[in-house]
């Protein structure tokens, strides 16, 4: 028989007592809906309307979830934000807005209108093919005003006052016009600028939820970059210090770093403009980085590599049903060679509960 470390059986005992709460444990934080904008971190299936390979609608992708099929979350089961809304008492999953069986009364508690492959830079949604955030708003728009015809105006204003607005995005921002094909450095001059027009774009879109009534906001930051496998794989076949060495790449965790360093500032800054407004920062970098560097610590015997095939470049359509995959994803921090497992979501979502969480829900 196999054995289990202490630190293992504690994880498994603390997530199954706690996916197994009922939503009346967490109904203190007072929130009335969660709506989440950006890219897969955020996709529950908006992209399975589309014909573009950033797609999560296959097997083995939502192999996890409790009827084991796919919905279109780019993981083995649940996100983020499907943690989420079970810690704030709304319901056990986030769908996507573009999901045919989602109702008006299920917009009052909450839709994601995250696109995977979504980024902040139009040559990104150029590569991609996907939803950027101005037709993510329109799609925000257009459920207020079912919100509004199912309640009325009186109760659709609170409902988006109480609400809580996550965004996740720009990663592939960085995959695409930093790393794979750096046409913007060249315009920019460095990564740095590129990320100062990143940004902007961003805070831009910030102050357009709060113009739409948000009062409730958390922004995740950029993941340690240099540890994702894919970029982990393509680092380590190219002549560096590192050839053949499946290593986090430093450089690109210092950028994600900077990254992040700025946004924390812009947040700052948004506190006094945006009255009446709680902007929170979504510390995602720091908990992967430890998840990498100390694996054991959370149960993991992987964070090098994927699940999904050899878990070294897997991905979208290339993740599918005729890869072998690990037989315990709950093992590994990444699902595939960009996303975090069904595990790897949940202490990141831990994590926010105990940090950006409290801040912006009192």
């Amino acid at each position: 028989m196999t054995s289990i470390t202490n630190t293992s059986f504690i994880t498994l005992l603390y997530f199954t007592f706690f996916i197994s709460l009922p939503f009346s444990t967490f109904a203190s934080y007072n929130v009335s809906a969660l709506f989440a904008f950006g890219d897969s971190t955020m996709d529950a299936g908006n992209n399975n309307h589309f014909n573009t390979p950033f797609r999560g609608d296959h097997l083995p992708y939502g192999r996890d979830l409790p009827n084991h099929v796919p919905t279109g979350r780019f993981s083995n089961g649940k996100l983020s934000t499907d943690y989420l809304v079970h810690i704030l008492g709304l319901k056990d999953l986030l769908p996507a807005y573009l999901n045919s069986k989602v109702t008006d009364h299920d917009l009052l508690t909450g839709v994601t209108f995250g696109s995977g492959g979504s980024g902040l830079d139009n040559k990104t949604i150029g590569i991609t093919k996907v939803l950027d955030l101005a037709t993510q708003f329109e799609m925000f728009e257009e459920a207020m005003q079912r919100i509004r015809k199912s309640v009325g105006e009186e109760k659709s204003r609170d409902i988006i006052e109480n609400a809580l607005f996550i965004i996740s995005i720009g990663t592939n921002d960085m995959l695409y016009n930093a790393y794979f094909l750096p046409v913007r450095l060249s315009q920019y001059g460095n990564v740095s600028r590129y990320q100062d027009f990143l940004l902007q774009n961003l805070l831009s879109f910030v102050q357009r939820l709060y113009g739409a009534g948000a009062r409730r906001i958390i922004v995740a930051g950029l993941p340690p970059m240099g540890c994702l496998p894919l970029l982990v794989t393509l680092n380590s076949i190219l002549p560096a210090k590192n050839w053949f060495q499946r290593v986090c790449n430093v450089q690109q965790n210092r950028d994600s770093q900077g990254y992040n360093t700025k946004l924390q500032s812009h947040i700052q800054s948004l506190h006094a403009t945006l009255k009446g407004a709680k902007v929170g920062y979504f510390d995602i970098y720091t908990p992967i980085l430890d998840m990498v560097q100390n694996p054991a610590s959370y149960g993991f015997h992987q964070t090098h590599k994927g699940c999904c095939g050899t878990g070294l470049l897997e991905m979208g359509p290339i993740c599918n049903v005729l890869d072998t995959t690990c037989p315990d994803a709950s093992k590994y921090l990444f699902w595939d060679a960009v996303h975090p497992s069904q595990a790897g979501y949940w202490f990141l979502t831990q994590n926010g509960r105990k940090t950006v969480l409290p801040y912006v829900t009192s």
